[in-house]
């Protein structure tokens, strides 16, 4: 398949499984959460760096860019029915019956979150049509009894099985 053609693309990268991230922080007193199946975590640990790219067109990236502390939430399996609700062009709508927990730095968790990680804005990079945010983690927290939901075939899916 031709390079050229976006659908192509489109269709060959959602071949490629990963997880799932709500990015999340308080805001000018208003929740705002980005929703990206970009992240990755393991970049560096020494220091702990994570990253995602966003959309140069993301309307929310530039409020959520201002927060002094962003909450990254790896989202669970509980969080099946919600993922698209948190990315709706709706704001408004984004956190309905989402439990959630705000730290005195302003970052935003989802309750539930196999992994969840306390960040702060390191580098932005420019990438094409998006922009590589790298983040530095400031703390962390697991729960090993929570799966996380994949992002696979432009669907949401749940991890199944064990160790191959």
């Amino acid at each position: 398949m031709p390079t050229d053609d976006p659908r192509s693309i489109r269709d060959t990268f959602a071949r490629y499984p990963s997880g799932i991230a709500a990015l999340a922080a308080v805001v000018d007193g208003a929740p705002t959460v980005l929703v990206a199946s970009s992240f990755t975590v393991g970049v560096s640990e020494d220091p702990p760096l994570v990253l995602f790219a966003v959309q140069r067109s993301s309307t929310t990236w530039p409020t959520l860019a201002t927060a002094p502390s962003i909450g990254v939430s790896v989202l669970g399996e509980r969080h099946a029915a919600v993922v698209r609700r948190l990315a709706c062009r709706d704001r408004a709508r984004r956190f309905e019956g989402v439990g959630t927990r705000v730290l005195p730095s302003g970052a935003l968790f989802l309750d539930g979150a196999p992994v969840a990680l306390e960040c702060t804005t390191e580098d932005v990079y420019p990438a094409g049509d998006h922009d590589i945010v790298v983040l530095r983690v400031g703390s962390v927290e697991s729960d090993a009894g929570q799966d996380p939901l994949l992002w696979y075939r432009s669907r949401v899916m749940t991890l199944a099985g064990g160790a191959a």
